[in-house]
């Protein structure tokens, strides 16, 4: 879209600064100018109506969008909340690097994330392939984390046990080959098989090369539950034993044992950030959290992968000792707590013969039955060959509150868009940041929002000329009235477009226009260079 004036309208540009009245001209996806208002002209100008605020785009620290802007590239449930850039590769498990063996697993493991697409072209192997990709054609920007937990499967396998001195030193060539190749991090998810088998070590060998590339670390830590400081005081040490820059994604207190005790694990980043480590963290506005039901096995039950889990659960004796770990010892893929089978709601299933269980928490689905909670666990695990996604309700408002407005927050929606009935942070995220608890609660100022949001992610990306309303800087912008943004997902019916945003441009062209899609894919893949450790 060439010489596109935006005229006479309130600007947040994402320093967090006051917003200020001007116009903005577009031309050559990039902002050309910023001026008084009245003061610039442009071959086409953009009606607004009173109210309107114009900032960058948002930038979601966490998504799960990593097939999905592949078969859906018009990616609406994103792009309609005003994301223009996403981080994919997140909690170690994605698609690049990979072989064929790997991806075989990869895709089995994390259907429930992302489904398991049988008409997708799988050609790609490397990072550089899968962003080349990318780049045929995608709405909004995407940026890629190397997954740990891909690299000790492509490299140790699917089993419980220490890597050796070679593994680890393959696992650090392929990560390097990943950042070279534009990857901006690595990614974990340590109550994931296999990454979660890896220890303290073997992850700092890993973070060592990512400090070197000047990348970041992502990791889900080992517990939201029971221990949960203690997994966030292991990544904090990583990160001052290895130099290398801490992002504690979809960071929260989870569980009962954890209800108002947010303030601990931010004293915990606070003391860390005072003695120069560079720690950061996003989170999403809602209380639920959203994964796989085969996550909530504990770790032994899952060594060997998929068919190896799946044998288990045809065994009475590890029926058992599963049984015994989910309702009695606690599980580690439960974060170290038994499983309250009402908290655990069915979203979405691989298995069409299934699609009754969606909505229904495993509680009431066992009633329906006469059968035992666990009973209708591994029922659900066998027939849908580990497909099925779950929401998990054992969030506190209290400590989202509390983390939310910290420093160095961030906006992550961890949306997964596969399941039938997606949480509903998978369209509603980022509204629902600036109408619930901006204009709604207060908690948040929206100039301070809009940072949290936009400039304070892009410098942690390191993203030249890109997350600020500035001149020069890459058209990447959205156009929503604060006085009615809001989210209208809701548990029941989550795919609902939110109200509020008119426009949304990516690159210089609308995305979003009067609240609609224009099919427009304008969108690439953003890679860091190493050597200027910059994202372009």
């Amino acid at each position: 879209m060439n010489d596109l004036l935006i005229r006479d309208i309130d600007i947040v540009d994402g320093t967090g600064a006051p917003r200020f009245r001007g116009d903005v001209r577009v031309d050559r996806g990039r902002i050309a100018e910023i001026g008084d208002p009245g003061t610039l002209s442009g071959a086409r100008v953009v009606d607004t109506n009173p109210g309107t605020v114009l900032a960058p785009g948002f930038i979601d620290m966490h998504a799960h969008s990593d097939l999905h802007l592949l078969t859906e590239p018009g990616h609406f449930p994103k792009i309609s909340q005003g994301i223009t850039t996403e981080v994919l590769g997140q909690d170690g498990l994605s698609y690049a690097p990979i072989d064929d063996a790997t991806l075989a697993v990869v895709r089995r493991q994390i259907a429930g994330w992302n489904g398991n697409p049988a008409d997708l072209d799988f050609s790609w192997r490397s990072v550089a392939e899968y962003l080349d990709r990318l780049d045929r054609g995608i709405t909004p920007n995407a940026a890629y984390l190397v997954p740990q937990g891909t690299l000790r499967l492509l490299v140790v396998g699917a089993d419980k046990r220490p890597a050796t001195k070679d593994e680890i030193a393959r696992m650090k060539e392929l990560l390097a080959t990943g950042l070279a190749e534009g990857a901006v991090g690595m990614s974990s998810g340590l109550t994931y098989t296999p990454g979660m088998y890896a220890d303290t070590g073997e992850l700092a060998a890993l973070c060592e090369v990512v400090a070197e590339y000047g990348g970041f670390y992502a990791p889900h830590t080992r517990s939201y539950g029971k221990g949960a400081l203690e997994a966030y005081a292991e990544m904090i040490e990583l990160a001052r034993r290895t130099g290398c820059a801490l992002h504690l994604t979809h960071a929260t207190m989870n569980f009962g044992v954890n209800r108002g005790r947010a303030p601990e694990f931010l004293a915990l980043v606070d003391a860390a950030r005072a003695d120069g480590s560079d720690i950061t963290l996003d989170t999403y506005p809602y209380l639920p959290g959203s994964t796989t039901l085969s996550a909530l096995l504990p770790s032994w039950a899952m060594s060997g992968g998929p068919d190896a889990a799946l044998a288990r659960l045809d065994d009475p004796a590890e029926r058992a000792r599963i049984t015994a770990d989910v309702n009695v010892h606690g599980s580690d893929g439960c974060h170290g707590v038994t499983v309250e089978w009402e908290t655990i709601q069915i979203s979405g299933v691989g298995n069409p013969e299934l699609s009754d269980a969606v909505g229904k928490t495993v509680e009431q689905l066992a009633a329906e039955r006469g059968a035992e909670p666990v009973e209708v666990f591994f029922d659900l695990l066998r027939r849908d060959q580990l497909a099925t996604s779950i929401l998990q309700h054992v969030g506190h408002e209290e400590n989202v509150r509390a983390i939310m407005v910290h420093a160095g927050h961030m906006g992550g929606s961890d949306a997964l868009l596969a399941p039938a009935r997606p949480h509903p942070r998978a369209w509603g995220t980022f509204p629902r940041y600036l109408g619930h608890y901006v204009r709604e609660l207060g908690l948040l100022g929206l100039e301070e929002c809009v940072h949290h949001l936009t400039g304070r992610p892009a410098a942690r990306l390191r993203l030249h000329e890109r997350g600020l309303v500035r001149a020069g800087y890459a058209a990447d912008l959205v156009l929503f009235d604060p006085a009615t943004i809001t989210d209208t997902a809701t548990f029941d019916n989550p795919k609902q477009q939110a109200r509020g945003i008119a426009h949304v441009l990516v690159n210089g062209e609308f995305a979003i226009e009067n609240g609609a899609p224009t099919g427009t894919l304008a969108g690439r893949a953003l890679r860091m260079d190493a050597s200027r450790k910059e994202t372009y």
